[in-house]
């Protein structure tokens, strides 16, 4: 089947190789290893001027128009051919760090590759993240794939502060009715993010998002990035400072984490997950394959199908097998397997992501450990379970 891609008026150009030598090496390098899945960036610069956007941790955010690193071709090429991505497998991101998917010059090269995957009958999940507009047009294409697990997450914050978010949540809140209302191959989640005290936390906030959760297969909700980069770009521009202190983790306070689980119990929600995985494997009824069922508490706020779900798929894994591929992938010291996860030391995200993947089970690091109830989130703001600091 033939999908319904209109071609745009004129591809966006390739910067030269010279252009993107000037970029920070890490934005050049088209592939990343993230916790949903690997993600390919072969599009940079966007205009809508989010104040939190992960562009400032790249040293792009002053790049306003999209330009291509590669051909869509090569960018295929890129993705398949990377050592860690396996078919039928691996989850895979599109554009989720240096541009918005959906804007109207960059989503024909979406559909292209996205086409292109699909040609080879590949059962990948597939996330695209956006806030931007979907139009019933969109959604026929994005129907028009017959392999790929495709899932568009649309990030809606209720932000009202032009400085920190230019862009009018509406857009956001219709086009998320509009994918929900069109839907058939596809599935649709409500990105509640980032939701940050005090700014758009309020009960009137929190009721938008239950009216939201309605048009949505599920919704996710999580916190904000507050990096060094990000906070000096608040101060650089007179924002007011969500946090005293920046995180290498999302922030996402217990106080405001509960004030939202009381609003479930009370309210007629849709079904609510803590982490993206998550809400991403229930749109499409199946069991997560970030392995977070290991890690019991995340799991309260579940409905109970998915749990059964998790809970069927969730195999402790051999350790002489695990610890093969951890050695291979360059681990150190003990490779150890609990009844939350895998615990390796001496590997950075992308290969511990990768075991997880692979294995269906949490994998962390020793270094950096997940502390109760905290769900792989920052300390600030939280006590761990027995009521001590978890810092």
């Amino acid at each position: 089947m033939t999908s319904p891609i209109a071609s745009p008026r004129r591809s966006l150009p390739i910067l030269s190789t010279d252009k993107i030598g000037e970029l920070k090496p890490e934005l050049a390098d088209v592939i990343e290893y993230r916790k949903s899945g690997l993600s390919l960036n072969w599009i940079v610069g966007c205009p809508l001027e989010c104040g939190y956007c992960v562009r400032h941790l790249f040293d792009n955010f002053e790049m306003k128009v999209p330009r291509r690193l590669m051909s869509d071709e090569d960018a295929v090429q890129r993705l398949t051919g990377h050592p860690y991505f396996r078919a039928h497998k691996t989850p895979i991101q599109l554009l989720n760090r240096a541009t918005d998917p959906m804007l109207p010059v960059v989503k024909p090269h979406v559909f292209s590759v996205l086409r292109q995957l699909d040609e080879q009958g590949l059962t990948n999940h597939v996330l695209i993240i956006t806030r931007w507009r979907v139009t019933p047009e969109d959604c026929a294409v994005l129907n028009s794939f017959t392999h790929l697990r495709l899932t568009v997450l649309v990030t809606h914050s209720n932000i009202a502060d032009p400085a920190i978010e230019p862009v009018d949540s509406n857009i956001a809140a219709q086009s998320l009715r509009t994918l929900y209302e069109n839907a058939e191959r596809y599935r649709t989640v409500l990105y509640w993010r980032p939701i940050v005290p005090g700014l758009n936390d309020s009960a009137a906030d929190i009721e938008r998002a239950r009216e939201l959760s309605r048009s949505a297969h599920a919704t996710v909700f999580t916190g904000l990035f507050f990096r060094k980069e990000i906070a000096a770009y608040y101060e650089a521009h007179g924002l007011t400072m969500p946090y005293d202190e920046t995180a290498r983790r999302k922030i996402m306070p217990e106080d405001a984490e509960q004030r939202i689980l009381h609003a479930l119990q009370e309210g007629d929600w849709g079904a609510l997950f803590r982490k993206t995985s998550c809400g991403v494997a229930y749109a499409h009824g199946e069991a997560d394959y970030n392995g977070h069922f290991g890690v019991r508490e995340l799991c309260d706020i579940c409905p109970e199908e998915q749990v059964a779900r998790c809970q069927a798929a969730w195999v402790k894994p051999e350790l002489a097998a695990v610890t093969r591929e951890a050695r291979l992938l360059g681990a150190t010291g003990e490779v150890e397997i609990n009844e939350r996860a895998i615990v390796v030391e001496g590997l950075d995200e992308p290969p511990r992501y990768f075991l997880q993947h692979g294995f269906g089970y949490q994998c962390h690091d020793r270094a950096k450990p997940h502390h109760h109830r905290q769900h792989g989130r920052a300390p600030i703001g939280w006590k761990a379970g027995n009521g001590t600091d978890a810092a």
